[in-house]
């Protein structure tokens, strides 16, 4: 396997920054490791590169082949941890009957599979991963919305990044409130213990560390679309079942 190099630290070039030889010559290398390496050093690369990779002042790493696995990304600096000893999911707004629910409150109900490739809006793709968890729509039913609902606007417990669905797009067959992936318990990097999961859409329309739920009258923007990046619909395209998935 060989060397992997140390990563240049995010600050210290930040935007509009020149960026200096050293950091040039230090992202080719790390390109070049994931180059020799094959995929497991690919891999390894992709979560090893996580902290530097929304800091990146030029855009080099996008370039890197990183294998068929998933990039680490958050909008915070950090993110507490939560388990099943102090995990809670609200659900309100417009719903005749708001409720919390604990992770063993929803690990309890009936449970749904899928497998469906997830698409950043980036450019990398993960194939045919595979997901389990709770149907947003038996969510919603058991909440019964009230006739003024139209939308759904998630939180995150990061405690800053939110996004949305319609109330139609929430009911598709394939949006659940995920409790595994990839053979186990979603974990924390991946936005555990409870993220969604919106199987048709680019991978930013599924929040990560999921915790509240809200019913609203219209579509509330989403982190990115406030930031002024991204459609507020997502839509990847047939190949993941944008047309063929039934709604409900």
């Amino acid at each position: 396997m060989p060397a992997i190099p140390t990563p240049p630290s995010p600050a210290t070039a930040g935007e509009g920054t020149p960026v200096g030889r050293r950091i040039v010559l230090g992202l080719a290398a790390v390109g070049a490791a994931g180059v020799l390496g094959g995929r497991t050093v690919q891999d390894h690369l992709a979560r090893w590169l996580a902290p530097v990779q929304n800091a990146d002042p030029t855009g080099l790493l996008a370039l890197f082949p990183l294998g068929s696995t998933f990039r680490y990304y958050s909008v915070t600096g950090s993110v507490p941890r939560k388990n099943a000893g102090n995990y809670t999911l609200e659900i309100g707004g417009l719903v005749q009957s708001p409720a919390t629910y604990s992770l063993t409150d929803l690990q309890a109900m009936p449970q749904t599979e899928l497998v469906r490739d997830f698409q950043c809006v980036t450019g990398w793709r993960v194939p045919e991963v595979h997901w389990s968890g709770v149907r947003l729509s038996d969510l919603l039913d058991a909440a019964r919305p009230t006739a003024q609902a139209k939308a759904i606007s998630f939180g995150s417990f990061d405690g800053t990044y939110t996004e949305s669905l319609t109330l139609e797009q929430a009911r598709r067959s394939d949006v659940i409130v995920a409790l595994q992936m990839l053979g186990g318990p979603v974990t924390h990097d991946h936005g555990g213990p409870v993220r969604m999961c919106v199987a048709p859409m680019y991978g930013y329309k599924s929040t990560k560390w999921l915790s509240s739920i809200e019913l609203t009258a219209d579509v509330v923007p989403g982190y990115w679309q406030q930031e002024g990046n991204y459609d507020v619909d997502g839509w990847i395209g047939e190949s993941n079942g944008r047309d063929d998935e039934p709604v409900g």
